[in-house]
C-alpha cells in the first residue's frame, strides 16, 4: 500500500517537472518599422524690405519733451517756469535743432545737447535775449545773422564745442565771451573790433598759434579785464593786449621768452599765470616782473634756475617745479634789510611762497624771513 502511494507521488512529481520545463518565455514582438517621412518642399518666403536709415544719427538718444506749459509759446523741448517767465530752459534735452525762441526770452539755456549749428531763424522774434548758453554741444558754425537778431546780447557761452574760428558779427553789447575747449585756430580780422564793452574773453584750450594773434587783434577791447589764452600753442607773449587788463592767463603754452618791457604799459595788471611753459633764466629778464600792481604771479613747472625779482606789493608767488638750487633773501628783498621797519608801507607784502619741486632743502634762509615779515606760508 505504501509502495503504491510512493509510486503515485513520484509519478506526480515527474509530470510537474515536465510541465514546467515545457513552458517557454514568450518572444518579444519585433518593433514595426515606421514608414519614411516625406518632407515637404520648402517654399521661399518673400524678402522683407530693408528698413530705411533713421533720419537722426543713431548714437543720439531721443529728444526729451517737457510737460505742457502754461505758456502757449513754450517749445515742447524746453521748460518755461512761471517763477522765471523770461527764462527758456532747454538744457539736457538731447535736442539737435534750436527751437523757436519766444519773444519774452531774456535768458536762454541750451547747454548739454547735440546742436550742430546755430542759425538765425529761431531768433527771429527773440530780440530781447541777453544771455545764451550753448556750452557742450557739437556746434561747428554760428551764422553771422544770429547776432543781428539779438543786438542786446551780453553773455555768450559756447565753450566745449567744435568751432574752428571765432564767430563773426558779434554784437557791440557783448560783455563776456567764452569760447574755451573748441578747435579755434583762426581769429578773423576785425572779429573783436566792435566789442568795446567786452570784459572777459576766454579762448582756453584751442589751437591758436603766434601767427593767429596780431598786434591789432585785441586793440579795440578797451574794457577787457580778463584774457585767457591757456592751453594753446603760443611760443611768444601775445601782442597788443589792452593796457587795462587785470588778469592774464597763459598756462600750458610753449612760451620761452618774455620781452623786457612787456608788462611796462599795464596799469591794473594784478594776476599773471605762466605755469607749464618753457621759461628759463635766459628768457626772463631780471626785472620783468617788477610791476607795482602785480599781486599774484605763477611760474610753476618751468625751467627757472633762480628766483626773478618782483615788486614789494606781490602777495602770492608760485615757483614750484623749476630748477632753483638756492634762494638769497638779500638779493630778492625789495628794500634794504637795514631800513627802518616802523614804516609798514615799505615792508614787502608777500604772504605765500611756493618753492617745492626744486633743488632746495630746509632750512629757509634767515634773510628771507627777515625781509618778508608778512609771509604766512612757504612750501619748500
Amino acid at each position: 500500500m505504501k509502495a503504491g502511494a510512493g509510486l503515485f507521488s513520484a509519478l506526480a512529481l515527474f509530470l510537474l517537472i515536465g510541465a514546467v520545463a515545457t513552458q517557454r518565455k514568450p518572444k518579444k514582438p519585433k518593433p514595426s518599422r515606421r514608414p519614411p517621412i516625406t518632407r515637404r518642399p520648402s517654399v521661399p518666403q518673400p524678402a522683407i524690405p530693408a528698413q530705411p536709415e533713421p533720419q537722426e544719427p543713431t548714437d543720439f538718444p531721443p529728444p526729451i519733451l517737457g510737460p505742457p506749459s502754461i505758456y502757449p509759446d513754450c517749445p515742447r523741448e524746453c521748460t518755461c517756469s512761471p517763477s522765471y517767465p523770461n527764462s527758456l530752459n532747454c538744457e539736457n534735452r538731447n535736442i539737435r535743432v534750436i527751437p523757436v525762441i519766444p519773444s519774452r526770452t531774456h535768458y536762454l539755456y541750451l547747454q548739454n545737447n547735440y546742436i550742430s549749428e546755430v542759425t538765425a531763424e529761431p531768433f527771429n522774434n527773440a530780440t530781447e535775449v541777453r544771455w545764451v548758453n550753448l556750452a557742450n554741444n557739437r556746434i561747428h558754425r554760428i551764422d553771422k545773422q544770429v547776432f543781428e537778431k539779438i543786438p542786446a546780447l551780453l553773455y555768450l557761452y559756447a565753450q566745449k564745442n567744435q568751432l574752428n574760428e571765432v564767430p563773426s558779427g558779434l554784437p557791440a553789447s557783448l560783455e563776456q565771451l567764452r569760447l574755451g575747449r573748441n578747435r579755434i585756430s583762426k581769429i578773423p580780422a576785425g572779429a573783436f573790433n566792435k566789442l568795446v564793452n567786452l570784459t572777459l574773453l576766454d579762448l582756453y584750450n584751442n589751437q591758436l598759434s603766434d601767427s593767429d594773434i596780431g598786434k591789432s587783434t585785441f586793440k579795440d577791447l578797451k574794457s577787457l579785464m580778463q584774457l585767457n589764452l591757456a592751453r594753446n600753442t603760443l611760443k611768444k607773449m601775445p601782442a597788443g593786449v589792452p593796457s587795462n587788463l587785470i588778469q592774464l592767463f597763459l598756462d600750458k603754452n610753449r612760451i620761452d621768452d618774455i620781452p623786457k618791457d612787456y608788462f611796462g604799459g599795464f596799469t591794473h595788471l594784478a594776476f599773471v599765470r605762466l605755469n607749464y611753459n618753457q621759461l628759463s633764466d635766459k628768457g626772463v629778464p631780471k626785472a620783468v616782473f617788477n610791476v607795482s600792481t602785480l599781486l599774484d604771479l605763477q611760474l610753476a613747472h618751468n625751467q627757472l634756475a633762480s628766483v626773478p625779482l618782483f615788486n614789494g606789493h606781490l602777495e602770492h608767488l608760485h615757483l614750484n617745479h623749476n630748477s632753483i638750487e638756492s634762494i638769497n633773501g638779500t638779493q630778492l628783498c625789495p628794500y634794504s634789510l637795514h631800513a627802518d621797519l616802523s614804516d609798514h608801507s615799505v615792508v614787502p607784502r608777500l604772504r605765500y611762497l611756493r618753492l617745492d619741486g626744486n633743488h632746495l632743502s630746509p632750512p629757509i634762509p634767515l634773510d628771507v624771513i627777515m625781509c618778508f615779515r608778512h609771509l604766512h606760508s612757504i612750501v619748500i
